[in-house]
């Protein structure tokens, strides 16, 4: 006998009930972004690899260890599952060149893949919404992103989500801080770890973003790299605070946060919970104004951020917030062959008013179609029998209310006389 086939581990199935609550989630969003002006984009889950090996740095854990990348068997191409969602909009940015004419407010939504251990809220297929915005240089387009941030926490109903941020100035700053951390570090590397040794001399920023316990006060005491910030770098991050002081926005100045990618510069943020877990990051970003030129289009500034869509819908369900199924309005029931007839035109004809229609298929008697009608969680239950075919009417009865009688109607009047008592119940509560 066959082993029954599963999926691949870290990569899940949404089953119906939590696949309707993630569509909720996704309108929401959607909403959100509309009302600062972001327009959809949508790129391939599948991109080439040297695009992420250019723009996240080749000696990222990203592209060391977690890509999932393989050899084009026709062509020989060398292919890699989005491991994140810049580097393609990015490359969609360059090659349609979408910013030659004004700035581009930019989102999508969709599966990423990184080949890594699954945990609560962190998954080798997840799923993220990616926001980007080019051709916007000043520190306004950062702080409007993490101000969008904390108004979508209030449409979840989430709390308890806290915004650290920091500067990673500019490359040439970064430069003479990466000389002094390894400096610092080559001074007590018989404390380091395998990992912090391995990124010693070629990501040693990536060293300060260590989850080891034992490197914690080692990290706290290197180098910081706001003190080598030139006045520029500064005004920058000032003009960030500025703005979130003024909107009553709290925050916290982390100096050890670095972000895990390479094309960052100037102002990096993160919100962060402690409800998760371990891994308590459910929004990231910052500036990326070298990457367009990078990857080889014009210099253009860019700014932009991720959230974990799994993560979100964790705190949104640890919160109490997830919503019950929608039920629809209506469950058609019927028996014989006049009245199946019939009953797939009144479905119809309901549909066309807006209605939500549970048609019932798969025969059964009148009590067995009716015990159905009322699991489905349907307001109303129309009944149609040969008899009721016969005349061109239908039973409408209500499966929410008590004390309200089933009546026979018209099916040319069942719409009006469904939505006009909705409209009542809704006008009552």
């Amino acid at each position: 006998m066959s082993q029954t086939l599963q999926s691949v581990r870290g990569m899940n199935d949404i089953l119906p009930d939590e696949a309707e609550f993630w569509e909720i989630f996704e309108e929401t969003v959607r909403s959100w972004l509309k009302c600062y002006g972001y327009r959809p984009i949508r790129m391939p889950i599948v991109e080439p690899t040297p695009l992420f090996k250019r723009a996240i740095g080749e000696v990222t854990d990203i592209v060391e260890k977690e890509m999932y990348s393989f050899e084009d068997s026709l062509n020989g191409e060398h292919l890699t599952l989005r491991p994140e969602g810049t580097a393609g909009c990015v490359r969609a940015l360059i090659q349609h060149n979408l910013a030659a004419q004004h700035p581009r407010r930019l989102y999508y939504m969709g599966q990423m893949f990184r080949h890594e251990r699954p945990q609560k809220g962190r998954y080798r297929q997840f799923h993220q919404v990616g926001v980007e915005a080019f051709g916007f240089a000043g520190p306004d387009i950062d702080a409007e992103m993490i101000l969008m941030g904390a108004r979508l926490w209030g449409d979840l109903g989430l709390d308890g989500i806290e915004l650290q941020i920091n500067s990673l100035g500019q490359p040439e700053e970064r430069a003479q801080h990466r000389a002094a951390l390894i400096a610092y570090f080559e001074q007590h590397v018989d404390m380091l770890d395998d990992d912090a040794r391995r990124r010693l001399h070629t990501n040693p920023l990536r060293i300060l973003d260590t989850k080891n316990p034992a490197l914690q006060d080692l990290c706290a005491n290197a180098p910081k790299l706001i003190d080598y910030l030139g006045p520029e770098s500064l005004a920058h991050f000032e003009g960030v605070q500025r703005v979130l002081r003024d909107a009553g926005q709290a925050f916290t100045v982390n100096p050890r946060l670095v972000r895990g990618l390479d094309y960052y510069n100037l102002t990096v943020f993160e919100w962060v919970t402690d409800r998760l877990g371990a891994q308590g990051t459910v929004c990231a970003g910052g500036r990326y104004d070298g990457l367009v030129n990078q990857l080889g289009g014009k210099p253009t500034p860019a700014c932009g951020f991720a959230m974990g869509v799994e993560r979100l819908i964790a705190l949104i369900q640890e919160a109490g917030g997830a919503p019950a199924s929608p039920a629809p309005d209506v469950y058609l029931v019927h028996q014989g062959e006049n009245a199946s007839r019939l009953a797939f035109r009144v479905a119809e004809g309901l549909r066309d008013q807006g209605l939500n229609v549970l048609l019932h298929c798969g025969g059964g008697s009148f009590k067995s179609q009716m015990k159905k009608a009322d699991a489905s969680g349907a307001t109303f239950a129309v009944v149609i029998g040969d008899d009721e075919a016969a005349t061109g009417e239908a039973q409408l009865k209500a499966l929410r209310e008590e004390g309200v009688a089933q009546r026979k109607l018209k099916v040319d009047d069942l719409a009006e006389a469904i939505i006009g008592q909705l409209i009542d119940s809704d006008e009552e509560e």
